[in-house]
């Protein structure tokens, strides 16, 4: 064994010893720091639900966590590629997959290994545990038993049980074949399949194909002996559905002319020679693992044309069981599914062949190290670590359980159960989805400056693809024309070079009307024209001329520099007297407003009021009530010093003048944030009873300092700094913001700018 291999072998023994030994954990979901607590958690209190279960079974779904519990369930008779290593042995794969199911789909799971190889003693285990949970999970079960196994605990059970061994590849691969053919041109009733494997993977993989409208007569199955043939008294009764009559071919003879070649068997089956004797563009998935049926890079420099798949996460298109089984449990378990049948499994299927055709979200690129993963050949289906699969697979496959009729709870409200699947994970970007449906519905023309930057190009053309503004792009245009291409971002958007022969007259036309803007300010006309040739200068008038309706910048410069031409071209708005900013984070308790994260260094008493009052105003744009703290380091006068005494004063005016803030302060943060604490201490607040949602923080330092270490130590997502206070639509990224960053803020400037336009007819 080479240093290379030991130290992977340490890393990973290393990886499940400690700290702690093992993957996964039970948690308690109550709180159980009293006695009067443990009294509930367990006797007398326990008795309560007891009883009501006894009346009613279902209400173990009401009163337990059986309704999102899933057993994951082996004998280690087949565990990965180690065979028959027993029940223990197979313990760390099956805490491994309990450990997928909660962070895929905040499934809770206990890994059970049974000591035996008995099918009926097996069966009659899994039978006598199942009240305890919401579905089964088998894994790892040699076949055929895991057949015998899988159909009789169906029949007999009435949770969902699934073999993910057979059927995870199944609905994987099928999702991909459905987009193979597409881009092979190809219909599934007229291809030629050949399948390498026979095991239960291939013969579920090959039903589904079945059911997506692949003919049997068209399909050739081989094992390790050959050809499949009917008069072959070894094979099992399932996979004599796959057996033909005649001529015992060979594998090399069967692959010529075919259409499609699915492995499932072991390591370079297929050659070059074999490959090239396929039909016009080849549908190939090599999922053997960790060496597939033919390597990826002898397949891809053997024949352009070809349309290939893999077991490996290093190659395109990896055929992942993590796309499916936890998507397909949790849509199961959230209508009460008493099966998991074809057609859920079939749903699945479709679910992830549409959305491997959407818009790929810019973590996902990041993720992958993509620059822009776009359908195609090297992208048939989606990521295992694309956030949209839990909100698209599992409302698919409990639609398919409520219409095929083995859903016991409908689900009625499907935008609600979205939103919750998606706080299931922390995923719960409730605020981006509000911004971007709120854009689409009046797209804003939105100016970039600095679009020769690889990542604002990238940022433009999501913005472009989702509807929710038109981009306009400022830089060199050769530099954007070839990140575009690069980009395969073929939209026609104006491109504007501000130092080009072709803007002179333009530039003039923009220098003139700073000039008599500021002309008693100190800038000359020379002054002026000059600026007109820097693209925050530039794309500042584009905004103040009304050719574009709002611009985002910052990426490339300091966050200074870029307000600095804003307030000169564009300035305060006519009732504003200051200019501040505002940082949304995406917290798990929800989004948390923090102000002034950018601009006023330390604001008077009187500046944190006006603050304060343009951050409720900002705070109820994006449709939330403002229930606001003003921070500080004391609570309600306990300290005298200025930096506390200012916020006291701030909240005495805007309480005198502004009764209908809900706003109070000065407070420490940790009372503003437990509302239990605040209520206990000081019940006359303004907040008691609140959940407090914004802070106005007592100068610069802190806020700024607060919202970054909230970004990196919690990994917070932030929007933001959201502008407060200018005459146009001009928010500035930080310096180096991220593409999905970006894209937030243009689609705050397109939303400032509706504010704005709605305003200006209002008068």
């Amino acid at each position: 064994m080479d240093k290379n291999s030991n130290s992977k072998k340490s890393e990973a023994l290393l990886y499940h010893s400690k700290p702690t030994p093992g993957k996964i954990q039970v948690v308690p979901t109550k709180k159980y720091a009293t006695q009067r607590d443990l009294s509930l958690a367990y006797s007398p209190g326990v008795a309560e639900p007891c009883l009501e279960i006894a009346k009613d079974v279902n209400d173990v779904y009401k009163y337990t966590a059986k309704g999102n519990l899933v057993a994951v369930i082996s004998n280690g008779t087949a565990v990965l590629g180690l065979g028959d290593i027993g029940p223990e042995a197979s313990k760390p794969v099956m805490e491994g997959k309990g450990l997928l199911f909660k962070i895929f789909s905040d499934i809770d799971v206990f890994d059970i290994e049974i000591d035996t190889k008995n099918v009926e003693e097996f069966i009659q285990t899994v039978k006598n545990i199942a009240p305890t949970f919401g579905g089964i999970n088998l894994e790892d079960i040699k076949a055929p038993e895991s057949f015998e196994i899988e159909r009789r605990l169906v029949e007999e059970l009435n949770i969902p049980v699934m073999h993910d061994d057979q059927h995870g590849t199944a609905i994987i691969s099928s999702a991909a074949l459905i987009n193979a053919l597409e881009l092979a041109h190809k219909k599934a009733e007229d291809v030629k399949v050949v399948v390498s494997g026979a095991g239960s993977a291939a013969i579920a993989c090959t039903d589904l194909y079945v059911l997506l409208g692949v003919k049997k007569e068209n399909i050739l199955m081989y094992n390790s002996k050959g050809l499949l043939t009917k008069d072959n008294p070894a094979l099992s009764e399932l996979q004599q559905k796959y057996a033909v009559e005649g001529e015992r071919i060979s594998l090399q003879a069967a692959v010529k002319g075919a259409d499609v070649f699915i492995g499932l068997s072991s390591a370079d089956v297929l050659s070059a020679e074999m490959l090239l004797s396929m039909a016009d563009n080849p549908i190939v998935f090599a999922m053997a693992n960790p060496n597939p049926e033919i390597d990826y890079n002898l397949a891809i420099s053997t024949r352009k044309d070809v349309i290939m798949a893999t077991g490996r996460s290093d190659h395109p298109n990896q055929v992942n069981n993590v796309l499916g089984f936890p998507y397909i449990f949790r849509g199961a378990l959230d209508v009460r599914a008493t099966k998991i049948n074809e057609a859920m499994k079939m749903a699945a299927v479709k679910s992830l062949a549409a959305l491997a055709k959407q818009s790929v979200p810019e973590q996902v690129n990041i993720a992958y190290g993509a620059t822009k993963l776009v359908f195609g050949r090297d992208y048939i289906i989606p990521k295992p670590f694309d956030p949209r699969l839990i909100a698209e697979v599992a409302p698919a496959v409990a639609k398919a359980a409520m219409e095929s009729g083995v859903a016991l709870n409908p689900i009625t409200d499907w935008d609600k159960y979205r939103e919750e699947l998606l706080e299931r994970l922390g995923n719960d970007n409730k605020m981006v989805r509000l911004l971007t449906n709120r854009a689409k519905t009046d797209p804003k023309r939105i100016v970039f400056a600095e679009a020769e930057a690889l990542d604002v190009l990238k940022a433009a053309q999501i913005v472009y693809e989702e509807g929710i503004g038109f981009p306009i792009l400022l830089g060199n245009k050769e530099i954007i024309a070839e990140l575009k291409e690069e980009l395969g971002f073929d939209a026609d958007l104006p491109i504007i070079d501000p130092k080009l022969e072709e803007e002179k007259e333009r530039r003039e036309r923009y220098a003139n009307a700073l000039w008599e803007s500021r002309k008693r300010k100190g800038v000359s006309l020379y002054d002026a024209g000059k600026f007109m040739r820097e693209r925050n200068y530039f794309a500042a008038m584009m905004v103040s001329t009304g050719e574009a309706d709002g611009l985002v910048s910052g990426y490339s410069r300091s966050y200074p520099s870029v307000v600095k031409p804003m307030l000169q071209v564009i300035g305060k708005a006519p009732n504003a007297s200051l200019v501040a900013t505002a940082n949304i984070m995406m917290t798990s308790r929800g989004p948390m407003f923090l102000a002034d994260t950018a601009i006023n260094v330390n604001p008077t008493a009187q500046e944190l009021a006006k603050i304060t009052i343009m951050t409720n105003n900002t705070v109820k744009m994006f449709g939330v009530e403002p229930v606001i703290a003003m921070i500080s380091y004391s609570n309600f006068g306990s300290s005298a010093k200025e930096s506390a005494s200012k916020i006291k004063e701030a909240v005495a005016y805007l309480h005198e003048h502004h009764p209908e803030i809900v706003v109070d302060g000065e407070l420490q943060a940790d009372f503003a944030l437990n509302p239990e604490m605040l209520s206990a201490k000081f019940p006359f607040s303004k907040l008691a009873g609140k959940k407090v949602n914004t802070l106005v923080f007592p100068n610069l330092e802190s806020a700024n300092i607060t919202y970054k270490l909230l970004k990196e130590l919690n990994k917070v997502g932030s929007i933001g700094p959201v502008m407060m206070g200018m005459k146009h639509p001009v928010h500035v990224f930080q310096l180096g913001a991220s593409v999905e960053e970006m894209v937030n803020m243009a689609a705050i400037a397109v939303i400032d700018a509706q504010e704005k336009s709605l305003r200006m007819k209002g008068k």
